[in-house]
């Protein structure tokens, strides 16, 4: 089994890398949250097919408010730690395009009604921008992360404290 040592008051220490996933791992965390909003938005589809719109539009919100939340947790918190653990800046700067991209589509989101003919697509784009980004996170960054030595639990604890704030707001 791999494990890490680290150097405490000149005891070297080890861990088992094992250990590195608890309920507080950063990319633990991320996954969840990723899965999620695949859940709301197959959801909206199907109040698509329904025709329902306000529970389009309650679901959009609630889409909007989950994205905007795990982006501000990515950009505050996971990305700056990930850069200096991977040292792959055309990723990072790749994930940070996309986060903007994503914020202009949610912008348009919430200045719609569901009744605007545009809607359904401005979500269905987003769905989109959001499948290819947690494609590249899941497979690309991930990964990557996962080989550094990136402290995953000290960032997830974290994000945790962090996302208890944002939530609130």
């Amino acid at each position: 089994m791999p494990t890490t040592g680290s150097t405490t008051s000149g005891k070297t220490t080890m861990r088992s890398t094992a250990t590195r996933t608890t309920k507080n791992d950063a990319i633990k965390l991320l996954t969840e949250d990723h899965n999620k909003v695949k859940k709301l938005f197959k959801e909206f589809e199907k109040l698509c097919k329904k025709n329902d719109e306000g529970g389009k539009e309650e679901l959009a919100a609630q889409i909007c408010k989950e994205l905007t939340v795990h982006a501000q947790l990515e950009e505050e918190i996971f990305y700056p730690a990930v850069r200096e653990a991977i040292d792959d800046d055309e990723l990072m700067n790749e994930a940070m395009v996309e986060h903007g991209s994503a914020k202009d589509l949610i912008s348009q989101i919430q200045s719609m009604a569901a009744s605007d003919p545009m809607y359904d697509a401005v979500v269905t784009v987003l769905r989109e921008y959001i499948n290819h980004h947690v494609e590249e996170e899941q497979n690309e960054m991930f990964p990557k992360v996962k080989k550094s030595d990136m402290d995953l639990e000290e960032v997830g604890l974290e994000m945790v404290e962090r996302k208890k704030v944002l939530v609130e707001d």
